[in-house]
């Protein structure tokens, strides 16, 4: 196999850009993800795949929960600004007002057009990352209207 033919290839799968929120213990955190996907209608259950070398997943596999904030096309600034450790401040990360989710305590960032709660239910390792499969106990749309920002219009690669 080509490498570089299958990095290619695999880049141009599409992936949307969230902001998966945790909460472990006092400690509150966010950062920028891509590997995000629904895998069941019922229960309603979402996946995504973490560095195994990350605290992101080491606070989501800690709190056993986690929120997954969809932005909007226009948002990108606000992405690009977790992608290291969130600093907490006067009640935001990194500058950005949320809301504690009812159910894990996890940010709900009060910006985000649409958002998911979700409470960890297995996970997979294999490789660099680890598949984390939870089940969605809370939901909320702000703006349906939004345009989800995707991997692909912005000028950041993951994947290959």
């Amino acid at each position: 196999m080509d490498v570089q033919t299958k990095k290619t290839a695999l880049r141009m799968f599409t992936y949307g850009v969230y902001l998966l929120g945790m909460k472990q213990d006092t400690t509150y955190n966010a950062s920028t993800v891509s590997w995000v996907s629904q895998v069941s209608f019922e229960p309603p259950l979402v996946m995504v795949a973490l560095r195994n070398d990350s605290l992101t997943l080491g606070m989501v596999l800690a709190a056993k929960g986690f929120t997954i904030n969809l932005l909007d096309s226009r948002q990108m600034e606000m992405a690009g600004k977790f992608f290291k450790q969130a600093t907490y401040q006067d009640g935001k990360l990194n500058g950005h007002a949320f809301e504690p989710g009812a159910q894990t305590g996890a940010p709900v960032f009060v910006d985000a057009p649409a958002w998911l709660e979700c409470k960890v239910v297995e996970t997979l390792g294999r490789g660099d990352h680890t598949v984390v499969i939870a089940e969605v106990v809370e939901a909320g749309v702000r703006d349906e209207r939004a345009t989800p920002l995707v991997l692909r219009d912005t000028p950041w690669q993951y994947g290959g």
